[in-house]
C-alpha cells in the first residue's frame, strides 16, 4: 500500500520537481515551472454527485491525479489496472488519471509518476534524466 509520503519521496527526488499546497483545494500538488504532475485529490461536492447518478461512489482512503501522455495512455491504465486508476465526469478529456494509493505497487506508482513528470519538464532535462536512467530489462 503506497502512502502520500510515498508520492512525495517520489516526486521531490525528480530535478526540478517541488512540492506546493494547493490554495483552492488545501492539497499538496508536486510540479515543475510548466505545471503540476501529481497531486492530492479528494472528492468535491460535485463528484460526489455525478458519480452517485453513475451508481458509483468515491473510493475509500488517500487518491491522487497524475498527469497523463493523452487519450490512449489514460484509457490503457484505465482498462490495465481498473482496480488502482479510475476516473470522473469532471476529468473527461483531460490528460489524467485518479490513482487509489492503497491499491497501486511501489514500483507503478514510481513509473506513472515519473512518466507525467517528465511530461512537465524541458526535452533536455528528459533526455538527460532518461540517459541516467534507463528501463530495467
Amino acid at each position: 500500500m503506497a502512502t502520500l509520503d510515498d508520492v512525495r519521496a517520489i516526486a521531490v527526488a525528480l530535478p526540478g520537481a517541488e512540492e506546493r499546497v494547493e490554495g483552492h483545494r488545501g492539497g499538496a500538488s508536486w510540479r515543475t515551472p510548466a505545471g503540476m504532475f501529481v497531486w492530492e485529490r479528494g472528492a468535491t461536492h460535485r463528484d460526489d454527485e455525478q458519480l452517485a447518478a453513475l451508481g458509483r461512489s468515491w473510493p475509500a482512503g488517500v487518491v491522487v491525479g497524475v498527469r497523463v501522455d493523452g487519450p490512449q495512455v489514460k484509457e490503457a491504465l484505465l482498462e490495465t489496472y481498473p482496480d488502482v486508476f479510475f476516473t470522473i465526469p469532471h476529468f473527461d478529456g483531460y490528460p489524467a488519471v485518479l490513482v487509489r494509493l492503497e491499491t497501486i505497487e511501489p514500483d507503478l506508482l514510481r513509473e506513472v509518476i515519473t512518466d507525467a513528470w517528465l511530461l512537465k519538464v524541458p526535452k533536455r532535462t528528459a533526455k538527460e534524466w532518461l540517459a541516467a536512467h534507463p528501463p530495467r530489462a
